[in-house]
């Protein structure tokens, strides 16, 4: 392993070839290995279609929409009709009593009755049940979009606790190599064995920094799992820097957001029920028709009778139950404009957020980073002409080390707020993230 401290001594020949064979082995395995962990990274738009596909969330959402739907049908008929068999004026007393056929008002009666509700009303109780299948459709859409929001936070924690570790490892390398060259410096007497200490102090914060990474890309990578049913490596960055929405006014797409059109959604089936309380002021009509068959020496009769609900203190009963459904109207109404409020309210901070995390990432990429790496070369040369101490160089390299990942925390915040933002609605997977997925694999 090469080191920034030492040059390389030669080998002999035999050696070279045995190191140049083992190169090749390892190279082919190395080369087997990727191509297998190829086969099995996910870009952010595949994760996202594998938690929609295999959510049972979305699927008894279907179910409640298909529920309501046939409901819808049936509220729609009028009420089954009443069979009717009796006796009527039975003796229980007398000569004739318990018999039938003796008594010329004894009857055995069949009839039936059926309710004439009326079309108005019909049509608004199936509508308030369309109105409930509406309502399952657009949860279905909400929950949609949350399951593709948190599939790509989920992601995006992955793909950024990937790069830190990859950071972190980079920086042990270099960090045991600075306990060898201090090592070779004490022995060498042009060192101490307070540099040998601090190098391997150094070593030890790195090994708790690694250590903190990997627990947190563990529990990232079980929460992607938990999406996409596996657990897979993550390749191809998206573009966090644009979104799917005006940043300037977002008021537009915030009028279609899933959680705001449920909450519409509830102000139809409230208006539905206000309809079907203003029908239910007029009352239904019964009719009841009936053959009623007495003894031989008797004629046979036929009723016929219509039933009406008295209404006497409809004041009291249909007015205030319709007062009480308006009122539900008005409480949906004024639900979904706060709903509303609170949303544009997050979106806007979550965008002045976004950009501020895109600004300082871009200060970041140009001034910082490089800025670092430079004062760890500087240092590194004036250590290696005797003009700086290995301290100056360990404290150099933490520091480049620190920068590096602050800011990949500070694009993974921003990442997380893109998310946020991007998918305030459900996105079309079809044909959004394909040419998203083609562009990556391209580059």
């Amino acid at each position: 392993m090469s080191s920034p401290f030492f040059a390389h001594r030669h080998a002999p020949a035999g050696g070279l070839r045995k190191l140049s064979q083992i190169n090749f082995a390892l190279a082919l395995l190395l080369a087997a290995h990727a191509a297998l962990a190829q086969t099995q990274q996910l870009t952010l738009g595949q994760a996202q279609q594998l938690a929609v596909a295999r959510s049972r969330q979305l699927t008894a959402q279907d179910h409640a929409a298909d529920a309501a739907h046939e409901m819808a049908v049936a509220a729609g008929q009028l009420p089954d009709p009443v069979l009717k068999v009796g006796i009527d004026n039975l003796p229980v007393n007398g000569s004739d009593r318990l018999t039938i056929g003796s008594d010329f008002m004894t009857m055995r009666r069949i009839g039936v009755s059926q309710e004439l509700t009326r079309a108005d009303k019909l049509r608004w109780r199936s509508a308030r049940l369309e109105r409930e299948a509406d309502k399952a459709q657009a949860e279905k859409q909400a929950a949609t979009a949350a399951i593709q929001r948190d599939t790509a936070i989920s992601w995006l924690e992955v793909f950024y606790t990937d790069q830190m570790a990859d950071a972190i490892a980079k920086q042990t390398t270099l960090a045991h190599q600075e306990i060898e060259a201090a090592e070779a410096a004490y022995r060498g007497g042009r060192g101490s064995q307070a540099d040998i200490l601090a190098a391997r102090s150094a070593l030890l914060a790195l090994d708790d920094r690694r250590s903190e990474i990997a627990r947190r890309r563990s529990v990232a990578r079980t929460v992607l799992a938990r999406w996409t049913g596996a657990e897979a490596a993550v390749a191809g960055k998206p573009d966090i820097d644009t979104i799917r929405m005006d940043a300037a006014e977002p008021g537009a797409l915030l009028a279609h957001h899933p959680q705001i059109a449920v909450l519409t959604r509830q102000q139809d089936i409230a208006q539905a029920d206000a309809n079907l309380a203003q029908a239910n002021r007029r009352a239904d009509w019964s009719v009841e028709v009936a053959f009623q068959q007495r003894g031989a020496a008797y004629s046979n009769m036929i009723s016929i009778g219509i039933s009406v609900p008295l209404q006497w203190d409809r004041k009291n009963r249909q007015d205030r139950e319709l007062a009480a459904k308006l009122a539900l109207v008005e409480q949906a109404k004024a639900e979904r404009e706060e709903m509303l409020r609170g949303h544009e309210a997050e979106v806007r901070t979550q965008i002045v957020e976004w950009q501020s995390g895109k600004e300082r990432l871009s200060r970041y990429t140009r001034e910082t980073l490089p800025l670092a790496g430079e004062r760890s070369e500087v240092v590194l040369a004036a250590y290696r002409g005797g003009k700086a101490t290995l301290a100056e160089v360990l404290a150099a390299r933490r520091n480049e080390t620190e920068t590096r990942l602050q800011a990949l925390q500070l694009e993974l915040d921003t990442a997380r707020l893109w998310a946020q933002l991007n998918f305030l609605a459900p996105e079309d997977l079809a044909t959004g993230h394909a040419s998203n997925n083609r562009q990556q694999e391209s580059k």
